[in-house]
């Protein structure tokens, strides 16, 4: 027993390393020390090491912080376009971002209406292309549709189905826009809108990842399973990071709206 414990002590300050450094690093049998007994000791440290570094893997996999995959672009260019791949992710950020600006403001200008568009019969413009738009008072804005009166009735309808909540009133070639008191309901009704609106970018996000990664498998027969694993994950990680920063566009802009 007391030749099994000489055996042991060694032990402790041996854990830290590697299995294959613990194995070159045991001492000898001590005189009198049976070989199996050694041997016993050699196969529980590699034993208790290789638990120690399955266990690890299995934190890191579910801890919240993992290593960044950062593949350089033009290595895996034959595989996959990764830039194209982030321009088509940055580009549903911008359009949210624009939807936002555009369409979800509690604070209506003239330059809110600029850009509603206008279906008339030689095509669809923005209102500001085909009337002048003015602001008479906070509570009034007009439209002069002398230049193009033909298209007074459409541009109307299009205000009224802009989503701004406007009810405009035709007088001749002229829209009166009464712009409503910003209640609390109409604030909250907003809110709503720009989570709907960061849900179906969200969605636009998923297609962009998936058409990617589908890219990505067609050259499963042509490089190895760890590159494909790399690229996936790389991929995964660009909308991961997309989808952060449409929660952090739609905290603020709820934070807007909502006062």
């Amino acid at each position: 027993m007391a030749l099994a414990l000489r055996c042991l002590r060694a032990l402790p300050s041996l854990l830290p390393r590697s299995s294959f450094a613990v194995s070159r690093a045991l001492p000898r049998a001590p005189r009198g020390c049976p070989a199996l007994l050694l041997e016993g000791c050699r196969q529980c440290v590699q034993q208790m090491l290789l638990s120690r570094q399955l266990a690890t893997k299995k934190a890191k996999g579910k801890g919240q912080s993992q290593a960044k995959v950062n593949i350089s672009a033009a290595l895996v260019e034959d595989i996959i376009n990764l830039e194209e791949t982030s321009g088509e992710m940055q580009a549903v950020i911008e359009a949210l971002k624009e939807d936002f600006s555009r369409n979800l403001s509690v604070r209506t200008s003239p330059g809110a209406l600029d850009h509603i568009t206008v279906v008339t019969k030689d095509g669809k413009f923005p209102l500001n292309q085909l009337g002048q738009i003015s602001q008479k008072s906070p509570q009034l804005m007009m439209v002069n549709m002398s230049s193009f009166p033909e298209s007074t009735a459409a541009a109307a309808k299009a205000i009224r189905e802009s989503g701004m909540n406007l009810n405009p009133e035709v007088d001749g070639t002229v829209i009166r826009v009464p712009v409503p008191k910003v209640t609390r309901e109409h604030r909250e009704s907003l809110a709503k809108l720009a989570k709907q609106s960061t849900n179906k970018s969200k969605e636009a996000l998923r297609k962009v990842r998936s058409k990617s990664i589908t890219q990505v498998k067609k050259f499963k027969s042509k490089v190895s399973e760890d590159t494909i694993w790399l690229l996936e994950k790389q991929i995964q990680q660009m909308a991961d990071e997309a989808a952060t920063e449409m929660d952090k566009l739609l905290a603020a802009k709820t934070k807007e709206l909502l006062g």
